[in-house]
């Protein structure tokens, strides 16, 4: 199961095996702004997070998966102090990630 394989790579802060998880024509719809990043949006990103020692996944669990959709909950802290809650639905697509949608919540 892909879960198992994002987690690893994550606790590992190994970019690439987090990218070869993702499917070529991924997106990410960001509810939050209306925005949706594309797979180069989403590698930029996730690069600029990863190289920062306060960028954080915490309580990283899935809730759900199948062959179809993963279901997570996360606990993040990001470089500009701030810590989110996230909910989020990941479809697979060609047992990749395809589309992200989250939501997610301010921590104090």
């Amino acid at each position: 199961m892909i879960f198992e394989k994002l987690k690893a790579a994550h606790d590992a802060r190994d970019l690439d095996a987090v990218l070869a998880l993702y499917h070529p024509e991924y997106t990410f719809v960001r509810h939050k702004t209306g925005t949706v990043m594309s797979h180069a949006d989403w590698h930029e990103q996730l690069k600029a997070m990863m190289a920062s020692d306060k960028f954080q996944v915490e309580s990283y669990r899935c809730i759900y998966e199948n062959s179809d959709i993963i279901v997570t909950h996360t606990v993040v802290s990001f470089a500009d102090g701030t810590k989110e809650a996230v909910l989020a639905s990941e479809t697979l697509k060609d047992g990749l990630i395809y589309r992200s949608e989250t939501g997610a919540t301010l921590l104090d």
